[in-house]
């Protein structure tokens, strides 16, 4: 008698596992890389971070629908990418957190020095709105551990954002009656 093989689906959970734990990886290697190259601060440096973020979602889809005859519902979709988005903001915000607090201590007076010049060569400011900015910044920035649960927030909402759209069109629901 042959053994049988029988390939389990992958859930929803498991898909959005397995895709956050790899682009959020990608995720670091790519955030390391810009603060590194102190290209932070440049727009199109953080639109990246998204279409990163993105092409995650839709590899796990796809992964999703391969292991599952092809079908994925629209609530699938959306389940996996919000977890997906989690994991990754959770990999993120542990990364940026050792980041700035062990690893490069200065980056936070960098960035709040480099938030300082643009305004002053804007010219729209005054010294003391400047001022005003800076301090409010300066109260912003995540650099507890509470900027950890931020980022986990904040990235499985994204997440759920970018899914509202990306599983109208990578959906594929069973048929009601087979």
């Amino acid at each position: 008698m042959e053994p049988t093989t029988t390939t389990s689906p992958v859930t929803p959970v498991s898909a959005g596992l397995r895709y956050g734990l790899l682009v959020g990886i990608a995720t670091i290697i790519y955030s390391f890389l810009l603060k590194a190259a102190d290209l932070e601060q440049k727009p199109m440096m953080g639109l990246l971070t998204f279409a990163i973020l993105i092409g995650g979602i839709i590899l796990a889809h796809r992964f999703y629908k391969q292991h599952n005859a092809g079908f994925m519902s629209y609530a699938q979709g959306l389940g996996i990418a919000t977890i997906a988005g989690a994991v990754i903001g959770a990999l993120s915000g542990v990364f940026n957190y050792l980041y700035v607090n062990f690893i490069d201590t200065e980056y936070v007076q960098r960035t709040l020095d480099s938030s300082r010049a643009k305004l002053e060569a804007d010219g729209n400011m005054s010294e003391e709105q400047i001022e005003q900015a800076i301090q409010w910044t300066e109260k912003l920035m995540p650099t507890g551990p509470l900027s950890i649960v931020w980022a986990i927030v904040a990235t499985a909402f994204f997440g759920f954002l970018l899914s509202l759209i990306i599983s109208a069109f990578t959906k594929h629901t069973r048929p009601e009656f087979e």
